[in-house]
């Protein structure tokens, strides 16, 4: 039996939320290693950064593969995860300390994957099959 051929939009839109999923697990990684050689101002506040960091790497990866198995529902969660990405992104356009730099990287990658997610082919890869 033959796996559906994946649309390009399709094999995009995994590849955007695997690079997403790669940069937020290394970042989770990176928040573990200083909570351990660092100390913090507020431990509390270190851990719950990092469990935060944690269960938002595995929700990005479930969103990859469940858009690869063809899951209906992974399309809303891409669209929420993106939503969130653009409110970081303008919020580091703003501010004293602001980076523009770190805000078009989050910006762009979450416009394309919005977009993406409601191609035709994305929305048939994904459709419920009754």
């Amino acid at each position: 039996m033959n796996a559906p051929r994946r649309s390009p939009a399709l094999l995009l839109l995994a590849f955007i939320l695997s690079l997403e999923f790669l940069l937020l697990a290394a970042a989770s990684v990176f928040l573990m290693i200083e909570l351990i050689v660092e100390v913090p101002v507020s431990y509390p506040s270190a851990i719950a950064l990092l469990v935060l960091a944690l269960v938002a790497t595995a929700w990005l990866a479930a969103l990859t593969v469940n858009l690869l198995r063809g899951a209906p529902w992974s399309r809303a969660g891409i669209v929420v995860w993106q939503l969130m990405q653009i409110a970081v992104a303008v919020g580091l356009f703003q501010g004293e300390t602001a980076r523009p730099d770190l805000g078009w990287a989050l910006l762009v990658p979450s416009l394309i994957a919005i977009l993406l997610t409601f191609t035709k082919s994305v929305i048939e890869a994904t459709a419920r099959r009754d």
